[in-house]
């Protein structure tokens, strides 16, 4: 598949920087589209704290979708991309005085709470500006997901989120407040799933809820249950597209919607994870006694998740066709964990060979750090270059 790198143009370029595919983005949008299009009541936000590239930004908005914000910068990021105020939903555990001020001024569609303290400094800002803040609740259901330690966030004892236990308290306090309004429960119970189970998980949890509030006569307009479906970083080439349509046919099937209800969904990973590659160079190919590194010039500072997370990224040597040999491909920070990838195989490399890691489409660029002083990656899009 090293066909679809426009290898003449990059060859150009200064290394290390992200390449887009346009229209995969596009083929996966409208993939989202279609599958959401079975489905009465269901709406879609793009996540943008997984990419907020402004030119991937603006093919998301041109699809439709709302977007997820969890900062007043990807808010302003989100206005300044054209999408419509009442698209953007606002999540965050530390919400600041002006980030909230800036939702309240942009009429913004929701607030999703996480705290009590929260919601009454919403209400005070709110009541400064003569105005009544929509909010859901984001309850954590206590259902535990399959993926990394680190990216798992629905469990009871967690920084995100309400205690469910807590769910008709707030929204009694809620009630008594006059400028919020309650309009739906927010849920995400982590990142990177890929079974099916967890979701359904999550369905048989919030019908537990809402039994509980229809016994208090209390119905709402809204359920938003987050993100989090996966996709193949061992395969995208073979996969290039998640199964969006088992995602929403496991929502359609086990949520019980009440009669004019929405759902909700904020998708950031599946949406740009595989459009997105990493374009690094070859600096030196150095034999120890035992391996061969491949050291590039991107380093963790460019793409971070093998170093935090062990993440696996698919790696190619675009400008070879020789036979495979194993390499530990490293990069030039000063750190020893500055690692993509042990003992893979890629086609020999040689020094100025392009090498690309997969799947970085998806917190790549946007948790690019500029550590050793190092220059920030540019973000091209296949259709400009």
């Amino acid at each position: 598949m090293k066909g679809i790198f426009p290898l003449d143009k990059m060859e150009r370029l200064r290394t290390p920087f992200y390449y887009y595919d346009a229209e995969l983005l596009r083929q996966t949008l409208q993939t989202i589209r279609e599958e959401v299009s079975k489905h009465e009541g269901f709406c879609v936000h793009y996540a943008v704290k997984a990419n907020a590239n402004p030119k991937v930004l603006r093919i998301i908005r041109e699809a439709g979708l709302g977007v997820d914000c969890v900062s007043g910068g990807e808010i302003e990021a989100s206005v300044k991309a054209g999408f419509p105020s009442s698209k953007i939903v606002y999540a965050g555990v530390g919400k600041s005085d002006w980030e909230i001020n800036l939702g309240l001024d942009n009429d913004i569609f929701c607030f999703n709470v996480e705290s009590i303290p929260e919601l009454e400094v919403i209400n005070q800002l709110a009541a400064q500006k003569g105005k009544v803040a929509r909010v859901a609740f984001r309850l954590n259901p206590n259902v535990g997901a399959h993926t990394h330690a680190n990216i798992t966030t629905g469990l009871a004892e967690n920084k995100f989120g309400i205690d469910m236990r807590d769910m008709l308290k707030v929204i009694e306090e809620a009630s008594q407040m006059t400028n919020v309004k309650v309009v739906g429960l927010h849920f995400h119970i982590g990142s990177q799933i890929l079974d099916m189970g967890d979701f359904e998980a999550l369905c048989n949890r919030v019908n537990e809820l809402q039994n509980e509030l229809e016994r208090h006569r209390i119905r709402l307009e809204h359920i938003n249950v987050g993100g989090g479906l996966g996709v193949d970083y061992q395969h995208p080439n073979r996969v290039p597209i998640p199964d969006f349509q088992a995602y929403f046919n496991t929502y359609a099937k086990k949520l019980k919607l009440r009669d004019g209800q929405t759902l909700h969904f904020e998708l950031g990973r599946a949406v740009v994870a595989q459009c997105g590659t990493l374009i690094t160079r070859t600096l030196y190919i150095k034999e120890g006694y035992v391996k061969k590194f491949c050291i590039v010039d991107a380093g963790f500072t460019d793409l971070i998740r093998p170093a935090l997370y062990q993440a696996y990224h698919k790696i190619e040597n675009l400008s070879s066709e020789e036979p495979m040999e194993a390499y530990d491909v490293v990069g030039p920070i000063c750190e020893s964990t500055d690692v993509f990838a042990k003992q893979i195989d890629i086609n020999k490399a040689h020094r100025g060979d392009l090498i690309a890691i997969r799947s970085a489409g998806a917190y790549g660029e946007i948790m690019a750090s500029q550590y050793n002083c190092r220059q920030l990656p540019v973000g091209y899009i296949s259709e400009e270059l």
